[in-house]
């Protein structure tokens, strides 16, 4: 039977652009709840235990909320909020994560959706330090700037319509260096110590940045660049929405736009060094809303049904703007 799938807050942005990517599949159903009952404990629960697939896309507390009102066994859950992506019991939903991550998801009852920035910063960590190229206990800092979707509605208020003109064009946040993204990027980039994560806004709707800087001294002997680079082109060779650019030759004519993906479930990564220096930058370039949210959560949902289509969408289209959106 054609498997039935239930988007708990299907309104909020992460939501509507699953519903986008879903649009016209012959492959799945879809269980909606008409607008009077999208508040209703009772009938939200109702649609919960009665769906094959739940997607939650709500905040941590109502994300929590709702896994408890799941009582039937056979219901299979995707979280795209933070608050199952550490916990014990959910596989971790992020395929590229080693060869062995997509049979765990294919095969999981719980699967927790990554973290926008995490996303990025584990795609980029993980395969050097698997590597025995970047040491566990590495004193790292990690630098992200997102579009103003990350803020949620508080960030449509400040940066859209009347409010435009006027707009903070740049915001550093996170200032108390306890971002609920660190324990995440340490779990699963299999660090040793939380890193220094420093993110931000800008002055544009969506799209990430996301930048890692190293040196080569405090680094194995025999750590270059290119080796950090071929470490990460073994690992995702052949991945359908991980690309690495070459190392080039030209890095200081180079620019990194954050919004070159938007709309797509791809993820840029690429590495820039400097020999005279020793220093190396790690790059990551991808949509906070694809594949930092709503992107992954369909390729995680095409993997937990053993279906084989690929999210839609390529950079520039357009996707939902209206709704609540949830902060990263």
């Amino acid at each position: 039977m054609t498997p039935l799938v239930f988007i708990d807050g299907d309104q909020g942005t992460t939501g509507l652009q699953v519903l986008q990517w879903l649009a016209g599949r012959s492959d799945l159903r879809l269980l909606q709840l008409p607008p009077a009952h999208r508040k209703s404990a009772a009938h939200r629960a109702e649609a919960l235990n009665d769906c094959d697939v739940a997607l939650l896309c709500l905040p941590d507390d109502a994300a929590r909320e709702a896994v408890a009102l799941v009582r039937r066994p056979g219901v299979r859950i995707i979280d795209a909020s933070s608050a199952h992506r550490t916990a014990p019991g959910w596989v971790y939903g992020l395929p590229e994560l080693d060869a062995a991550q997509p049979a765990r998801i294919a095969g999981a009852a719980r699967v927790s959706n990554p973290g926008c920035y995490p996303t990025g910063a584990v795609a980029l960590l993980k395969p050097l330090v698997d590597a025995g190229l970047l040491p566990a206990d590495y004193p790292l800092a990690i630098h992200a700037v997102s579009g103003y979707s990350g803020r949620g509605r508080a960030g449509l208020e400040d940066h859209e319509g009347a409010a435009a003109d006027t707009a903070v064009p740049f915001q550093v946040y996170g200032l108390g260096l306890n971002h609920k993204h660190v324990p995440e990027i340490q779990q699963h980039a299999g660090l040793a110590h939380p890193p220094v994560f420093v993110p931000a806004y800008g002055h544009y709707r969506q799209g990430i940045v996301l930048t890692i800087a190293l040196h080569l001294r405090l680094l194995p002997a025999g750590v270059t660049a290119a080796r950090l680079h071929a470490a990460l082109q073994a690992r995702y060779a052949g991945q359908t929405f991980i690309e690495l650019q070459p190392l080039a030759d030209d890095a200081d004519a180079q620019r990194l736009d954050p919004r070159a993906l938007n709309g797509s479930n791809r993820l840029r990564l690429a590495v820039f060094g400097q020999e005279r220096t020793g220093q190396v930058l790690l790059t990551a370039v991808f949509d906070n809303l694809g594949k930092g949210a709503a992107g992954a959560a369909v390729q995680n949902l095409d993997l937990m049904l053993g279906l084989s289509v690929e999210p839609q969408g390529e950079p520039g289209s357009s996707r939902p703007e209206s709704g609540l959106l949830q902060p990263a």
